[in-house]
């Protein structure tokens, strides 16, 4: 089964402040020479699996805080070939140490307990697993256990029996990706189910791209729908003759019909959401809860809520919790008291209040005030101004009287937090999901110029550098106000913010954003297609972010996509710093993820194989500095060698690994370094390992660098002759 290519790239970064390392790699010529070319067209590899195989050996993935490696940059070529010390990990560029430290605390962040990220109900797993490949037998039956059909299941796998394609159209929230699992499930031959990537176009689909299997069922989850609407419905009875050819069944969807054109090839079917009642009445019953309770939380359940909510509550019920404290959080329950706040008569100090703990959640007295004034500020024009005198010593009063301002609004609640041995308080919403609440009522309750205040604030303060808290409060509001407002957070900060107007702090935020729109199921894809768009960008700053966007979160849950976007990046020369930087920061995120390291040494192994006949050249260069830095990618938080750790764990990645090796030491100009570099990895054996010996003597690394130095000894020999 072929894997899905993969795209991925690096970020800016500005903090902590660190010299520049001499051990940096050099810029590609190229780069020197044209900073925004385009990245040119290169013939595709072999296709990578779409599924990513599990390390037969790799133990499960475990909950612990995810770290962005750091990688030791490749040295120059003019650089002495000895290394002083092997074990010494060099100097990293301080803008790579900066957006490493952005990875870990976006990590760490996530394990910390009473972290209010408030993105949903999904909890903070998404960013720590694959959206793409292969689906796991046991997510399958999670949740085709308790799943309830809604009305238009039967129209759908009618479709599908039929054509072999269909595609369920709905908003986020209404069950398209449990009912496309539910719809395979049903038709497919066998149990094998495998998620495509939603940033496959339908020439992707048609073209063999994608290698349909007869009996599988494939899954394309929010569709981005980037095609020509002018062609969609013969692009779309492509597909669907391409299916029908290889007896497989593919299920797709998508917020959006036709593609902006009639389809009538393949049936979009109105996704519908089912009977919640029932739905709720199904987990609880299953969990084991009496009847009573089960009656009692589903006579109590508020309307407007998602599944995934429905899903959400059903679990803490089952584990004990009281049916009316928790619809408390769910549903219209939850954004009432928000929408009875917003519904009275608010003066311009209590909207700043509201704002500001919207994108500054969780600081102190002092910083929020600091903010809030800033804020005010800014704001200003879209309010009336006082004229009265009575106006003018009421607002005056009111500024004065900030902190008891604060103390009588309902939407502002203080939470002490325990840091050590001190107690640190904090101004948060009283409940985290009031904050998407509050951000969609701000955006419903405010016009333009309100708008346009808030965004030359929230410019300004991520501008001065602020400490990645502040950065991440930032994000996570940024995140939570794409759902009603996409295109006021894409063209007013996103795009702006990558491409550098804030400074480097401005696009480690932007990528955060992106990272923070991942542990939502129904935003991820979103910020995917982001992050390809700026690595089409012909402005070598957006190139940057894209990069550093997958070499975090986005990269964990689309793997193939940000190795191929990576690859290409690091080919091209216009970025292939920044972009060998991510993808050793990569290695190390899905090491730490327990995701399959190999989405990132496969790709990087074919291509230096297909180079092996190259003798020099850009694009040769490129490649081998990116395989050196990966190889010597180091994880943040421990400060060992990911390959180490790697060797350890599976054999079979341990030959990958070693047919990097075997590629780098082949290159003369890179082979003392490479060699230090291994000569490290087989010295911090024995600090993952109870028997060194055993990985370091395996015969599948040996062999790999062999079988290089043999068939270089038959090119000599063939060039003598």
């Amino acid at each position: 089964m072929n894997e899905e290519h993969s795209e991925q790239r690096a970020a800016p970064r500005n903090e902590p402040e660190a010299l520049p390392s001499k051990d940096a790699p050099d810029p590609p010529a190229e780069a020197r020479t044209h900073p925004a070319a385009e990245p040119e067209t290169e013939p595709e590899p072999a296709p990578e699996p779409e599924t990513e195989p599990k390390p037969e050996t790799e133990p499960n993935p475990k909950p612990k805080p995810e770290p962005q490696g750091t990688s030791e940059p490749e040295a120059p070529q003019d650089a002495p070939e000895t290394a002083a010390d092997p074990q010494a990990p060099a100097t990293t560029p301080p803008g790579q140490v900066h957006h490493n430290n952005v990875n870990q605390y976006f990590y760490g962040e996530l394990n910390a307990s009473g972290a209010q990220f408030g993105l949903g109900t999904a909890g903070s797993d998404n960013a720590r697993r694959r959206a793409v490949g292969r689906l796991d037998a046991g997510e399958a039956d999670a949740i085709l256990a308790p799943y309830v059909k809604p009305a238009c299941f039967e129209r759908a796998a009618l479709a599908l029996e039929q054509d072999g394609v269909v595609v369920l159209v709905g908003p986020a929230g209404t069950g398209k990706r449990s009912g496309a699992v539910a719809l395979v499930d049903a038709l497919a031959d066998g149990s094998e189910y495998v998620v495509l990537s939603p940033g496959r176009s339908l020439d992707d689909l048609a073209s063999g791209k994608v290698a349909f299997e007869k009996g599988v069922g494939y899954l394309l989850l929010d569709r981005m729908g980037e095609d020509s609407s002018q062609t969609a419905d013969f692009d779309w009875r492509r597909v669907r003759d391409t299916v029908r050819e290889h007896d497989a069944h593919l299920v797709v969807t998508t917020v959006r019909s036709g593609d902006g054109g009639a389809v009538e090839s393949v049936e979009h079917v109105p996704w519908q959401l089912p009977d919640l009642a029932a739905v709720l009445r199904v987990r609880l019953v299953r969990a084991g809860c009496a009847r009573d309770t089960v009656e009692r939380a589903v006579s109590l359940m508020p309307g407007g809520c998602r599944i995934a909510e429905v899903a959400a509550a059903a679990e803490r019920i089952s584990r004990g919790a009281a049916p009316d404290e928790v619809w408390q959080d769910y549903g219209s329950s939850a954004a009432q008291p928000v929408r009875d706040w917003f519904a009275g008569d608010r003066t311009p100090q209590e909207w700043a209040e509201v704002t500001t703990l919207a994108f500054v959640n969780g600081a102190g007295y002092r910083d929020f005030e600091t903010c809030q004034e800033r804020l005010e500020e800014w704001v200003a024009p879209a309010f009336p101004q006082p004229v009265t005198p009575e106006e003018q010593a009421a607002a005056a009063r009111r500024a004065v009287d900030r902190r008891q301002s604060l103390s009588r609004n309902e939407l502002v609640a203080v939470e002490e937090r325990k840091n050590g041995a001190l107690t640190r308080t904090a101004l948060v919403f009283p409940h985290p999901q009031y904050r998407q609440w509050a951000l969609q009522e701000l955006w419903a309750g405010r016009s333009t110029p309100y708008w346009n205040g808030v965004r030359d604030w929230l410019t300004e303060l991520v501008a001065a550098q602020p400490g990645l808290g502040l950065q991440l409060s930032v994000a996570q509001g940024l995140a939570l106000l794409t759902r009603p407002a996409f295109d006021e957070v894409a063209d007013n900060y996103l795009h702006p913010w990558a491409g550098g107007a804030a400074g480097p702090a401005g696009q480690s935020t932007a990528t955060l954003v992106l990272q923070c729109m991942c542990l939502d199921e129904s935003l991820a894809a979103t910020a995917l297609g982001v992050a390809r768009g700026w690595a089409r960008s012909y402005d070598p700053a957006l190139r940057s972010s894209a990069a550093a966007a997958f070499s975090g979160a986005l990269g964990v849950r689309f793997p193939t996509d940000a190795v191929t976007i990576l690859l290409r990046l690091i080919r091209s020369g216009g970025r292939s710093v920044d972009a060998a930087f991510a993808l050793a920061g990569l290695v190390a995120v899905l090491a730490e993820c327990g995701q399959d390291t190999g989405a990132v040494f496969r790709p990087l192994a074919y291509r230096l194989r297909a180079q092996r006949e190259t003798l020099t050249g850009r694009h040769k260069d490129n490649v081998l500095g990116a395989a050196l830095t990966v190889l010597r990618a180091r994880d943040a938080r421990t400060g060992r060698l990911v390959c180490a750790s790697l060797m350890e764990r599976d054999e079979r990645q341990t030959a990958t690994i070693g047919e990097l090796w075997a590629g780098v030491l082949d290159n003369l100009p890179r082979r003392g370094r490479a060699l230090a570099a291994l000569n490290a990895t087989l010295r911090e054996l024995p600090a993952v390992t109870e028997r060194p010996e055993r990985v370091a003597g395996r015969r599948c690394l040996g062999d790999q660098v062999q079988q290089v130095a043999v068939l270089r000894q038959r090119h000599r020999r063939v060039d003598v002759d």
